[in-house]
């Protein structure tokens, strides 16, 4: 009976402790356009704490591209599980012979389904490239879904 009652108490913390957050690591997919490195591909994104956290990006249309962003994150109190963020970073493309590295900013908007261990956020992903072919891209929008644990 002992090990019954250690065991729910230790299933009941873990239950109601998951729930404290809406989600603190997720990983899915990124469509946007064909950049250095916004283009289509995988995302992960990890919570340091309730408003912090850190993004990486992996472009895979033609060639190979990698964003690292740090992002601030805060609720929208109007909409449960909604939240705008911004953030900023650097990234390095490899497409065909050329290298292309940069930074790049972040703003957009989050949202974690209440039910479904998913998220959606829809962001605008500036760059700035700085090594080959110096220039501003101002026109990357991108939709991510995400599954949350």
């Amino acid at each position: 009976m002992k090990k019954i009652i250690v065991l729910f108490s230790i299933l009941t913390v873990i239950v109601f402790s998951a729930t404290a957050q809406e989600y603190q690591n997720a990983v899915g997919i990124r469509l946007g356009p064909n950049s250095p490195a916004i283009s289509p591909g995988f995302t992960l994104k990890h919570f340091l704490n309730e408003t912090s956290a850190i993004e990486g990006i992996i472009g895979i249309s033609n060639g190979l591209g990698l964003c690292a962003l740090y992002e601030w994150h805060h609720p929208i109190e109007s909409v449960d599980h909604l939240h705008w963020f911004v953030g900023a970073g650097g990234y390095a493309a490899f497409r065909y012979s050329t290298t292309f590295i940069g930074a790049a900013g972040i703003a957009g908007l989050d949202y974690k389904f209440d039910q479904v261990p998913l998220n959606i956020s829809l962001d605008w992903k500036p760059e700035l490239n700085i090594i080959t072919n110096v220039g501003f891209d101002a026109s990357a929008i991108g939709v991510s879904a995400r599954f949350t644990f």
